[in-house]
């Protein structure tokens, strides 16, 4: 209770917490091309993945600095993006879950995204491929063609499409500095929405009949065989195909990649560009998209700059979040980020992630060094919030509605690896996995773990006495970013919480005296 009555009882400088600082260079000749891939992990050789080709992606990494610890804010699409455009944590900005169909999620309307702010600073903005965010008035874009109006399989899968839509962006560009984003929807399932295409599309424009062809896209094939199974997947027959389709779909990405960046010399924008290669949230497989483990969260980062190389082809071991893209952004620009407030909270919205340009000059001497998650749907039917905090050699999850069995999205449901992990259990077979399904469904509230001792997260030590230090000062270090951000679900699973009215300034976590 020492630690539930503190909660408001301090107050931190946010400028402390994000270490946020705006450069003094002049946004002029400046431009920026943001890359997000869909669902990609480190099925690339940037990441020493041996068998996976990704020659456009490798070449982009020698001119960048590699990012060994970077993380999404939260593992799921919609989330993921608002948090990726708008600097802010899905509790926050209000993108609690998906954005399409019966899901129907959108960010606050008050909420500044970047390209908002970007329009308002004379400053060009592009959308091509996946957007998955809304309202259109919170994210804008001058020149948009993304799967909110057009087919995705067409704008975000179809490399010759979307190498056109390249052209055109730029054949159309004026004297403004632009801001081009680009959502692949590589390498995605689609077993859901197209299972005629595939596990994960990638029979897709592959020039059999009734897939339609891809001039630009030479098809990479993969012996199931030859696969790297992550530890956190089972190793079946099944598995392996499906990784072996899902390779095929990043090698279309990694080609995809490629004829945008031809676009972006052929266009004379090379030289004054910054870039930044990302991926939304975890692979779609078990203990990936959707949790809040370390497969769940650690995404590919690579940022490139053509006007600072000192560390071209290097990595860092400095900790970066996908919420660092708006502060760098901003940074690289000279824009300043906006005063505003959200449903009239009486203090002013600010952004907890810090620019990455100072990485690119020299390695940090302190900072960098923890990043905070933030989950609470996926579809409308999967309530399950959590909130997580992981620093050098540990994480911390925190599992609000613990006593829910954990669930299950469509899309993998339907896929083969769980239908296989579904149909073994079943049966009483081996499932070549290093968890089952009711330890996968069944977790506690509280889940702590020792990365240097244990890395693939399977002792839980919250409750071991020997961590008891740990367990108390990080989730005070996690109650605290709560506090920032503004977090409502801040006194569940045990409070209610109470911050209008008579609690307009002085809000309070009230006992409901359920046990927890």
């Amino acid at each position: 209770m020492e630690l539930k009555a503190s909660i408001f009882c301090f107050f931190i400088c946010i400028n402390c917490l994000n270490g946020q600082k705006r450069s003094s260079h002049s946004r002029r000749d400046r431009n920026v091309l943001v890359i997000i891939a869909d669902d990609a992990g480190f099925e690339t050789q940037v990441y020493n993945n041996t068998v996976c080709k990704t020659p456009n992606l490798n070449a982009l990494a020698a001119k960048s600095l590699i990012f060994k610890h970077a993380y999404t804010s939260v593992s799921s699409c919609s989330p993921s993006r608002s948090a990726i455009l708008t600097g802010l944590p899905e509790h926050q900005n209000g993108m609690y879950g998906l954005h399409n169909t019966y899901h129907h999620f959108e960010s606050f309307d008050e909420v500044q995204s970047l390209s908002k702010i970007l329009n308002n600073s004379n400053i060009r903005t592009g959308l091509i491929g996946k957007k998955h965010v809304g309202p259109e008035s919170v994210y804008p874009f001058e020149f948009e063609y993304s799967g909110e109006d057009y087919s995705i399989l067409q704008v975000g899968r179809n490399i010759t499409k979307m190498k056109e839509l390249t052209q055109k962006f730029f054949q159309t560009q004026d004297e403004r500095p632009f801001f081009l984003y680009i959502g692949f929807h590589d390498p995605h399932r689609c077993g859901h929405t197209h299972p005629e295409y595939g596990a994960f599309c990638e029979k897709f424009g592959n020039g059999e009949a009734g897939m339609g062809t891809m001039p630009d896209w030479k098809p990479v094939l993969y012996d199931p065989k030859d696969v790297i199974v992550p530890y956190f997947v089972p190793d079946t027959p099944i598995v392996r195909e499906e990784l072996s389709a899902q390779y095929t779909t990043i090698s279309r990405l990694d080609q995809g990649i490629g004829l945008v960046l031809k676009e972006l010399e052929a266009a004379g924008y090379s030289d004054n560009t910054l870039i930044l290669y990302s991926s939304d949230n975890g692979i779609p497989f078990p203990y990936g998209r959707t949790n809040a483990y370390e497969p769940s969260t650690m995404e590919p980062l690579l940022v490139s700059s053509p006007l600072t190389t000192d560390r071209n082809g290097q990595t860092t071991e400095a900790f970066a979040s996908l919420v660092d893209i708006v502060p760098t952004v901003l940074d690289w620009f000279n824009v300043s980020y906006p005063s505003y407030h959200i449903f009239g909270k009486t203090k002013d919205v600010e952004l907890t992630g810090k620019s990455l340009l100072p990485l690119l000059h020299e390695e940090p001497t302190e900072g960098f060094d923890r990043a905070f998650m933030s989950q609470d749907l996926h579809e409308i039917t999967m309530f399950y919030p959590m909130r997580a905090l992981r620093t050098r050699t540990m994480r911390l999850i925190h599992n609000l509605n613990f006593r829910m069995p954990f669930p299950i999205d469509q899309d993998f449901y339907i896929s083969g690896t769980f239908q296989d992990i579904l149909n073994r259990t079943r049966e009483g077979q081996p499932l070549h996995w290093f968890s089952n399904l009711q330890k996968y469904y069944n977790r506690p509230e509280w889940e702590l773990f020792d990365l240097k001792e244990d890395p693939q997260e399977t002792r839980n030590v919250a409750m071991e006495e020997q961590y008891s230090v740990i367990l108390k000062d990080m989730k005070l270090q996690l109650l605290n970013w709560q506090n920032v951000t503004s977090d409502p679900f801040i006194c569940a699973p045990w409070g209610v919480l109470q911050d209008a009215g008579a609690y307009k300034y002085n809000h309070q976590c009230m006992p409901l005296d359920n046990g927890l």
